[in-house]
């Protein structure tokens, strides 16, 4: 049940939403009786909040126009949703230098204001968050399993989950998370399952609902969660497993085939080796689809062989006779080209 007090603070959060609004709408949603909305209203005004009484037949109450407000009160949703906005917005480079410097100060009055707990697991998050390159605008997140997650992962305790895999199966599993990562509008969780003793990534939206457990667990060496991530989309079961050859540099094979598409078997320079030098380089891509790859090959612009599967190898002869017969001759369809008058 709602407290006095509680009841002023909602009135006064209904104000901040903007327009006019009726004694009527109020008291129905405060479950008061529209005099008791008067009483509050003058409680506002007490506390300097600028309340002002409008005349008429769509009469009510609105706060001054331009009136610098108290700070918002947020729920841990709203809250969460800001912060990541600002965060999303700086990595995804959608801001300007001066606009960075703001998201900066309004991300630090946001924290200041909320209670403390709320802001522990809203540092526990942004400390734990990793995004990749490809992040691009994010799905809105479930925020009890994010916070719940990232808390698990900043205190490197295990956690439960109900997952729904690809196929519609249904699990739960003990995961000992080693971070969030922000990629191609969704969010993951890297970590190994307890369960069969492997490094798993889960999709959020696929989480039902996540519960820490006793205990605690050492995250190993090795990648950080965002190449795990990387690594983990490039080697999943896909229907095709593709292995090219393709004469370029690490730098022009990331161009078009970036890190959760392909997987290179020896990304990094030989020992003495130029890191600009063009040389033959192992690919290997798993796809459900191979008809996107020859557009993409074509694009590299570099020499490339195809080990497997032969149904590649006639796509890219399909493409190159179609892009043939394009140089040659007009496309199908197209008017006959018009002499000078």
């Amino acid at each position: 049940m709602y407290r006095p007090t509680g009841r002023v603070l909602t009135l006064l959060e209904l104000l901040q939403s903007g327009g006019t609004r009726t004694a009527a709408e109020l008291a129905d949603r405060l479950g008061v009786e529209q005099r008791t909305v008067r009483r509050y209203v003058d409680q506002l005004i007490d506390l300097d909040v600028p309340v002002e009484s409008v005349r008429g037949r769509y009469g009510g109450y609105r706060l001054a126009r331009g009136h610098r407000l108290p700070p918002l009160m947020l729920t841990d949703e709203e809250a969460l949703a800001v912060l990541l906005g600002l965060v999303a917005g700086r990595r995804a480079g959608l801001t300007t230098a001066a606009a960075d410097t703001a998201g900066e100060t309004a991300s630090a009055k946001i924290r200041r204001v909320l209670p403390g707990q709320l802001a522990g697991r809203l540092a526990a998050l942004l400390e734990t968050l990793a995004f990749t390159d490809g992040t691009g605008a994010l799905d809105a997140p479930d925020a009890g399993v994010l916070l719940t997650l990232a808390d698990a992962v900043r205190h490197r305790r295990p956690v439960s989950v109900r997952y729904t895999d690809g196929a519609g199966r249904r699990s739960e599993r003990t995961l000992h998370a080693y971070g969030i990562v922000a990629h191609s509008g969704r969010w993951y969780v890297t970590g190994r399952d307890a369960g069969i003793d492997e490094d798993r990534t889960f999709r959020l939206d696929r989480i039902a609902d996540a519960r820490a457990l006793p205990g605690s667990f050492e995250p190993p060496a090795g990648p950080a969660p965002a190449q795990r991530l990387l690594s983990a989309l490039a080697t999943a079961d896909y229907r095709h497993e593709v292995t090219l050859r393709i004469h370029g540099t690490v730098a022009q094979i990331r161009a078009r085939l970036p890190a959760a598409v392909a997987r290179l078997a020896d990304p990094e320079p030989a020992t003495g080796e130029d890191p600009a030098a063009e040389r033959w380089r192992r690919v290997e891509i798993r796809a459900e689809r191979l008809d996107w790859l020859p557009p993409v090959l074509a694009s590299l612009d570099r020499p490339f062989v195809i080990d497997r599967p032969d149904e590649l190898r006639d796509l890219v002869s399909a493409l190159a006779t179609r892009l043939a017969s394009y140089a040659r001759d007009e496309p199908p369809g197209a008017p006959p080209e018009r002499s000078a008058p």
